[in-house]
């Protein structure tokens, strides 16, 4: 059995917030978790992330390794 008076307080119904809005309910030694950032409002899982690339490198390693099609490449 666990020791009396040593373990934290559990909340199993603790409330994670995001911009004020509760976005999940996880068990936590805290009852409400504030987070910038959660896998709804983040850019790669909600398929808007951009690659940023002002001197072609993407590309360039594209077509260094054959990935590139026909119409990517430019003459």
């Amino acid at each position: 059995m666990a020791k009396e008076g040593i373990h934290p307080q559990w909340y199993p119904d603790a409330q994670v917030v995001c911009n004020g809005e509760v976005v999940m309910t996880v068990g936590s030694t805290k009852p409400k978790i504030n987070v910038d950032v959660w896998s709804g409002n983040h850019p790669y899982f909600t398929g808007t992330q951009k690659i940023i690339d002002t001197e072609g490198r993407v590309e360039r390693f594209l077509r260094k390794y054959g990935m590139a099609s026909s119409t990517d490449t430019q003459a």
